[in-house]
Order: structure tokens, then C-alpha cells, then sequence
């Protein structure tokens, strides 16, 4: 039900009307804590599509420069095919990252806003350490994802050039200047793959410390 409702909103959301968006899903209910959740986990699962993508794109390099024979320009739209879904996979990460940032803000300043209602000193003070956890686990987990979203540049140039090399030299000899790169984008993948997942992981994380204080 929540992911209907945040589908029937999505047009509020591309049109910037962020504040009436929010206004429209706290009457169905659904606070910006909750919208927190769902868009960080929808980062989580971008990065995770996006770090099989990569991989998949590394294999698909590896497949060009590797085995010998074949149709050079079959390989090298298969090779392309998996770049423009790597690009893809980059703008999704980008703006799933943009979309969790939104809603964090909208929450901390509704936070902030909302302890100066409190009467009870008591519960202002917890209230009050709780938004500063939280906002420190939220920013752990921003700079994880931004850390992982930062490597994908070096990724996607490596692999642009030898698209874009291969697509001019098909022959013999430009597989062979391709194969001298494969390393370096092997390299850039790896830790690519290991930013990732600590992202997602610290994402899990951060998902289960917010629903358990709900």
C-alpha cells in the first residue's frame, strides 16, 4: 500500500513540489521517516543493481580482449551495450542517492522545528539526543553511498576510451592495445565492489536502527 501511494505522488516529486509532496503523504499516513526508509532502501537496491551491472560489464571486457576469434563488430556492440547500461546504472545510483538526501533534510528540520512544541524538558532532552544519533548514523551512511557513487567516474572512463577506441580500430591490433587496460579497469571494479557493499551494508544497518526507534 505505501508503495502505491508513493507511486500515485511521484509526479509531485518530479515536479519539485517536495513540501506538497511530503503534505500529501502525511495525511495518507505516511511520515518522512517512512519515506526515508523506503528511498534509502531504494539507494541500497540501485547499488546493488549497479554493482552487478559493473561486474557484468567487466566480464563483457574481459570476453573482448581475452578470447580470440569472433565477429569484432558483434563484440564490440556487446561491449557498448554494456557501457550505456553502466551509464545508466550510474544516473540511477546518482539519483536515488539525490532523492534520500531530500527527505533527510525535510526530516531533520521538521525534527529541529518540532522541539521547540515540547514542554517536557524531559522528553525534549531525549528527543533532542535522538535526532543527533540518528543524524549521525545518517550521515555515515550518506558518505558511504557518496564514496561508492565517486569510484563509478574512474570505471566509466576507462571503460568510454575503449569503446569509443575500440569502435574506430576494429581489428587485431586495437584488441591487443585494449588488453593493456584491462587490469587498471579490473582494479577500478574491485574497489568499486567493496565501496558498494559497504554501502549497502551500513544502508541495511541505518534501515534496521530507524524502524527499530520507530
Amino acid at each position: 500500500m505505501r508503495r502505491l501511494l508513493l507511486t500515485c505522488c511521484v509526479m509531485l516529486t518530479l515536479s519539485g513540489c517536495q513540501s506538497a509532496y511530503y503534505s500529501a503523504m502525511e495525511k495518507a499516513g505516511i511520515h518522512k521517516r517512512d519515506i526515508l526508509v523506503d528511498r534509502v532502501e531504494d539507494a541500497r537496491d540501485s547499488q546493488q543493481d549497479a554493482k552487478q551491472q559493473f561486474k557484468d560489464a567487466l566480464e563483457r571486457y574481459r570476453s573482448v580482449v581475452k578470447v580470440n576469434g569472433g565477429d569484432l563488430e558483434q563484440r564490440y556492440e556487446a561491449l557498448n551495450r554494456e557501457y550505456e547500461a553502466s551509464v545508466a546504472a550510474a544516473n540511477d545510483v546518482r539519483a536515488r542517492i539525490e532523492a534520500v538526501e531530500d527527505v533527510a533534510e525535510a526530516l531533520f528540520d521538521e525534527w529541529e522545528d518540532e522541539l521547540q512544541q515540547y514542554s517536557n524538558a524531559s522528553l525534549k532532552s531525549a528527543s533532542t539526543r535522538e535526532l543527533s544519533r540518528t543524524r549521525s548514523e545518517y550521515r555515515t551512511l550518506l558518505q558511504r553511498m557518496k564514496a561508492a557513487e565517486k569510484r563509478i567516474a574512474p570505471v566509466l572512463a576507462v571503460l568510454r576510451d575503449q569503446v569509443l577506441f575500440l569502435k574506430h580500430n576494429l581489428n587485431a591490433r586495437a584488441i591487443g592495445a585494449l588488453q593493456g587496460e584491462y587490469r587498471t579497469l579490473q582494479s577500478n571494479v574491485d574497489q568499486l565492489m567493496a565501496d558498494m557493499q559497504r554501502a549497502i551494508d551500513e544502508a541495511d544497518s541505518f534501515i534496521r536502527r530507524l524502524q527499530a526507534g520507530s
